[in-house]
């Protein structure tokens, strides 16, 4: 029977606490399989292919480290390491502590380096006397004056090397002697904030940003999508110029197979979680070999044909990943999809 005072049903009261809790239910469901569900490490694991090649960056935007075949290098939470170094966890900066990239001078991708003991490299670049640089040494004796500065808006601190490194450098990339300071990342664990741009993305933490990386320590590329891209290009394209960290030879060639990941694990051991797609810059248009930009714009420009997403301007070729168990990784490892229940 209606009640008067209120004008409404006992059966309206009824549906209506009935249509509240299977909302809340449906709406629990949805977050549950969107965020919790997915945020859980599989039990099952797909071969998907394996580990084709291994990039190691001692210098941020510098040439890759070369690493012999077989070597094991650590997934540590701040990116790979090897031996007593750490994956971009050198870096240069301006007279004003801003970063500097290849994307700005790109005679930055000629400059390379060599491991000569476990914490000491020799450095060169065209033109210059050799640069050595132990790590060790460096930490004891560097100036330990730490400076404000950013990786693309993200704030932190970083530690000078010292005046020979500035002077080397400055005279590389500006053919003056100052102008340019060379820093190391000088914390055990992460402490850059997550990239604006993908801040919203589910799953990553401020744990899988790394020491001076651009947004994650991990990222995976896929050979297959780099190979399809390349039938889409006057000129090829190699798979360097992404600078991926992990170059995946799937078993049975699929090109943006890796858009659908979730977990993937490389080797018997590293765990890694997707935490979001890799939209790209201007820097895969610098020849490595040259340090010269491609006049056509490419591949940037081709890739913007046909993979951007969600009305966002950059395009989409690679994923972002962060490490969730740690373990040694080498070339040649079988690389697994993660199989969700």
């Amino acid at each position: 029977m209606s009640n008067p005072s209120n004008g409404l049903s006992t059966k309206l009261l009824v549906s209506i606490g009935i249509g509240v809790g299977v909302t809340a239910i449906s709406s629990a469901t949805y977050l549950y399989y969107k965020y919790w569900k997915q945020d859980v490490m599989p039990e099952e694991w797909q071969r998907v292919g394996t580990l084709e090649m291994l990039e190691f960056f001692p210098l941020k935007s510098c040439a890759r480290l070369k690493i012999p075949d077989g070597t094991e290098l650590d997934c540590d939470v701040l990116g790979l390491r090897y031996q007593g170094f750490l994956d971009r966890a050198l870096m240069l900066v301006d007279s004003t502590d801003v970063m500097i990239t290849a994307r700005g001078y790109p005679k930055m991708v000629l400059i390379t380096s060599t491991l000569v003991t476990p914490t000491k490299l020799e450095i060169n670049a065209p033109g210059m006397d050799t640069l050595e640089l132990d790590f060790k040494k460096l930490v004891k004796e560097a100036p330990g004056i730490n400076i404000h500065t950013a990786v693309f808006g993200a704030k932190l601190d970083a530690t000078l090397c010292g005046e020979k490194y500035d002077k080397w450098f400055s005279q590389y990339l500006l053919g003056q002697e100052s102008g340019l300071k060379l820093v190391y990342y000088p914390y055990r664990k992460p402490f850059k904030p997550i990239d604006k741009d993908i801040a919203n993305e589910p799953h990553i933490t401020k744990s899988d940003t790394g020491a001076f990386a651009d947004a994650t320590s991990y990222m995976l590329m896929n050979l297959s999508s780099i190979d399809d891209l390349n039938k889409r290009l006057p000129r090829p394209v190699q798979s360097i110029q992404f600078r991926g960290g992990f170059y995946l030879k799937m078993d049975k060639s699929e090109p943006y197979a890796e858009d659908a990941f979730d977990w993937i694990k490389v080797g018997n051991e590293a765990v890694f979680r997707k935490v979001a797609p890799c939209r790209r810059c201007i820097l895969p248009n610098i020849n490595p070999e040259t340090g010269e930009r491609d006049p056509e714009n490419n591949p940037l420009k081709t890739l913007k044909t046909y993979r951007c997403f969600e009305n966002k301007p950059s395009p989409v070729l690679g994923i972002h990943l962060g490490l969730r168990k740690a373990g040694k990784v080498k070339r040649g490892d079988v690389i697994y999809c993660g199989v969700q229940k």
